[in-house]
């Protein structure tokens, strides 16, 4: 029974009944009535009552199903040729045409048998047996074919019955199995146009090149292939055509019948038929063709910008380690020659991302589909050109000062040099004199002219000028130049005071034995001298004392104090990871990450509302300060309330204090904090948002200041990434404490404690990828508790699809992200890509979600442990997932069992 029902009703069709149709019993010639009748005859047969019901039965009705609805709603005449048989040949016709005709009857005509006896024989039965045939409609007895005649016109009957239609039977059967098989073919390559489009529409585009272009080639292949179906059929409709209407393309005077007409109007229909399918697919091909081309556009696209995108990364990364800015001259002109080097080696990368933008540019132009996904590129190559170009330029800068400062030391430095040995050249003897005085002073005062062409008039302008470029050991060297430029400064003002007293009044002069400038250095003494003018030879002699003849004798006026730091490490200390020194650990970074919460928001936050700052904040920070921090404040108020002089909590510090020998007081600690600790998650779901703000505006020189002021080494994106480490700092600790803490007391506690961590871990984890869920039209807070999310293979069945999709879905598995709540189980794609030049990211596109209350589960799949199915609606849909491994997938189904018994123990 069930094959009877699933079997396809069809109507008959020649090819089933065709050697019914060559027994020629029944004839449809194409002739009409007066009024249009279709006239279906019954020639002469001998053995017209030897034919099975069945074979009668078809005939007749696949004749009847040959003219048009209009004409056959006429009723059909029916012609039965009996003249050379017997009365009894007669009344079995009447009888079978009148039990088993099943079209409506207009009339019957029948030409009674030509011999006297039968005629005589047929006029008695008809009267006899008229009410035996049933017939409600008239049947007329007729003598002769002229008689005939006045019913029907003569070009209406074909040759046999006196008429002038032409009629052949094979060739009419001929006919209509070309008919016949020109709609199948129209009807199977429609079928096939509409699978095929179907199987495009479901296409998922691929990831990568070389799919794509296997993809394009054989959905091209597939479409050649189908167009040479249509390109058959066409032709093969044309032929028929032109067969149907050769009679009166042969001679002008011919003219088709009735039926012919309607077969030259349903091969013209069928032939409009195939051309609008074949335009409305060529339509659907010129879409999805372009649109593979366009993926493949994109696939290339995005190879090539992820390759430009390393290339340029590691040119950034290279540009980012060159940080140096030189110590001396010949340092500075090397890394000015390796910066050049580095400019012209990304030159041909730079070129590169500037035509693949471009061609991105040119691809939006051109209304590619992936609008969202290569925009974006193009603005990151483009802003990464920018970034190098302008960083260049500004390590240009920096070089080119750096360059200029080490100049002006170097000068300042042999400026110095060479007045400490003009002072230690002018003899003691010759100065006593007046005129050596003034000859002294003439030397000394025309070498302080000399100053100013180095710019030195002011030592410490030059330093000012460059401050902003300093390091730490420029800025040292740079304080010992200047320093040494007041020394000498000093010595020349001392010198030039003594040398004037001597010149404006002489005084009997000392002759003291000095020793001359080459001579080698002595230790000045310690003893505090007289002044006047013993105070000038003193001076003199600390000059000649610290030069020496090559001027190379700095240091002689910087005295360095180094201290060498000795490190104990006896073997007898405690291991490092003891209980003592993990609360130790625990307690300092507690109080310095409490510190930093405080000078981030002190340091950054607040000076957002600083008046005097305003105008240095860019505009797209303006009024987002609670993006780039999140919700900051709240986790530092919960660290820092009760705050002590310590910095850090009280409570919180005072009861870690007390867990030394007590890991059980500790594990307290952090189960009393579990709903306090959940203020992370809120953090850690603003986190992106807060990077995307950052990478937007963080060079700005708002930033620099602040940063300049708290005089951090880092800047603040390294700071917002504390609350992420310190969150996931507590659990390691408290591995570390289990691990000294094994079987001793409290260790229950412990765990419990580091359970409840992991927890909020994975609550912050499964928080993050729960915000990177788009497309789906709800509210997922309405969904309940997010209990589990993770990526598995997936196979769809479901009951009412195309068998063809449901071979597919057996073999071809989908990717998806699952997010199982507690009222819902969604299905998800994942997708990454690279944004904004920064590490892949993860967002999840919805697909399909099931309700908790409506789904059942089995735990085993035959032929895999590591598959379960979920069905949905008593089995009228079933996923069947694949975990990674069988330990996860008795994770889900365990959460899912905990669900869907919670559900039962709500019912009852």
């Amino acid at each position: 029974t069930d094959e009877i029902m699933q079997q396809e009703i069809r109507p008959l069709v020649a090819v089933d009944i065709i050697e019914q149709l060559h027994r020629q019993f029944a004839i449809l010639s194409g002739g009409r009535g007066k009024d249009g009748a279709p006239i279906i005859t019954f020639p002469e047969f001998a053995g017209f009552s030897d034919i099975p019901d069945e074979d009668f039965l078809n005939v007749v009705t696949y004749l009847t199903s040959i003219p048009s609805l209009e004409a056959a709603s006429i009723g059909f005449i029916i012609i039965i040729d009996r003249r050379r048989d017997k009365w009894s040949a007669v009344k079995a016709s009447l009888t079978r045409i009148a039990g088993a005709f099943p079209g409506n009857l207009q009339l019957v005509f029948v030409l009674r048998p030509s011999r006297f006896i039968q005629r005589a024989i047929a006029d008695i039965g008809i009267k006899l047996y008229r009410d035996d045939f049933k017939m409600k409609v008239p049947i007329i007895m007729l003598n002769s074919v002229s008689d005939l005649h006045g019913y029907i016109d003569k070009s209406q009957l074909t040759r046999e019955l006196g008429g002038t239609l032409e009629y052949g039977h094979s060739q009419w059967i001929h006919h209509r199995t070309a008919i016949e098989n020109f709609a199948m073919t129209v009807k199977t390559t429609a079928q096939m146009l509409q699978t095929f489009g179907t199987d495009l529409a479901e296409t998922e585009l691929p990831n990568d090149v070389q799919c794509t272009e296997e993809l394009l080639s054989a959905h091209t292949d597939h479409h050649s292939k189908l167009k040479d179906e249509l390109k058959l059929a066409v032709k093969q409709g044309a032929t028929l055509l032109t067969c149907i209407r050769e009679p009166v393309t042969r001679s002008a005077n011919s003219k088709l019948s009735p039926d012919e007409l309607e077969n030259v109007a349903t091969v013209e229909r069928l032939l409009a038929q195939l051309d609008e399918t074949e335009k409305a697919f060529d339509q659907f091909w010129t879409k999805h063709h372009l649109k593979l081309e366009q993926c493949l556009q994109l696939r290339h696209f995005e190879h090539d910008f992820r390759e430009v995108k390393l290339i340029l990364d590691n040119l950034m990364e290279a540009q980012a380690g060159f940080a140096d800015i030189g110590d001396s001259v010949t340092r500075v002109e090397h890394l000015l020659k390796e910066q050049k080097h580095l400019e012209e080696k990304g030159q041909e990368p730079l070129e590169k991302a500037q035509s693949l933008a471009l061609h991105g540019e040119q691809l939006i132009q051109n209304n590619h589909y992936a609008v969202d996904s290569i925009r974006p590129k193009c603005v990151e190559l483009r802003r990464i050109c920018d970034d190098f170009t302008n960083e260049t330029k500004k390590k240009y800068d920096i070089l080119g000062k750096s360059l200029e400062l080490h100049k002006q030391l170097d000068k300042a430095s042999q400026w110095c040099e060479a007045g400490i040995y003009l002072l230690a050249s002018q003899a003691v003897d010759k100065c006593q004199s007046q005129e050596g005085a003034e000859t002294a002073l003439v030397e000394i005062e025309k070498f302080l002219v000399t100053a100013k062409e180095h710019q030195l008039s002011n030592p410490k302008e030059f330093y000012n000028q460059f401050d902003m470029i300093l390091t730490p050991e420029i800025k040292a060297n740079a304080q010992r130049i200047v320093q040494k430029l007041e020394d000498v400064q000093e010595m020349f003002d001392k010198r030039q005071v003594s040398l004037k007293k001597l010149a404006a009044k002489q005084t009997r002069p000392v002759q003291p034995v000095a020793p001359h400038p080459e001579s080698s250095p002595k230790r000045a003494s310690p003893k505090i001298t007289r002044p006047a003018a013993v105070g000038f030879f003193c001076h003199r002699h600390f000059c000649i004392t610290g030069v020496k003849r090559n001027m190379q004798g700095i240091q002689v006026f910087f005295i360095h104090m180094s201290f060498v730091e000795q490190w104990v490490n006896p073997t007898n200390s405690p291991p490092f990871l003891s209980f003592s020194h993990i609360i130790n650990e625990l307690i300092e970074t507690e109080r310095v990450y409490v510190e930093e919460l405080q000078s981030i928001i002190e340091g950054y936050a607040s000076e957002m509302d600083n008046p005097n700052l305003l105008h240095l904040i860019p505009s797209a920070l303006q009024n987002k300060k609670e993006i780039l921090f999140g919700n900051l404040p709240e986790i530092y108020e919960f660290h820092n309330r009760h705050v002590g002089t310590g910095g850090c909590s009280v409570i919180f510090l005072k009861e870690i204090e007390h867990c030394i020998e007590n890991p059980e007081l500790l594990a307290r600690c952090f189960l009393k904090r579990k709903e306090d600790l959940q203020i992370y998650e809120k953090y850690c779901q603003n986190k992106p948002r807060s990077e995307a703000l950052w990478r937007q505006c963080g060079d700005s020189i708002f930033f620099q200041e602040c940063q300049r002021k708290l005089d951090h080494k880092l800047s603040l994106d390294a700071y917002l990434l504390k609350p992420v480490q310190r969150i996931t700092k507590y659990q390691l600790l408290l591995k570390e404490m289990l691990k000294c803490s094994k079987n001793s007391e409290g260790t229950a506690e412990l765990e419990e404690a580091l359970a409840t961590m992991l927890d909020i871990i994975k609550a912050v984890n499964d928080s993050m990828h729960q915000i990177a869920i788009t497309g789906y039209e709800g509210d997922v807070s309405e969904l309940g508790k997010l209990l589990m999310q993770g990526s598995f293979n997936v196979w769809t069945d479901h009951k009412k699809g195309h068998n063809k999709v449901k071979d597919l879905a057996r073999f071809k598995p989908m990717q998806r992200h699952l997010f199982l709540y507690a009222k819902m189980l969604l299905f998800c794609k994942k997708r990454e890509e690279n944004t904004d030049g920064h590490e892949k990211t993860a967002s999840y596109s919805f697909k399909n979600s099931l309700k908790m209350s409506t789904v059942g589960i089995t735990e085993n799949v035959k032929g895999d442990n590591k598959k379960f199915e979920i069905w949905y609606n008593g089995r009228e849909e079933v996923y069947i997932i694949q975990a990674s491994s069988v330990e996860l997938k008795n994770t889900w189904i365990s959460e899912i069992r905990k669900v869907l018994t919670g559900q039962l123990e709500a019912c009852r």
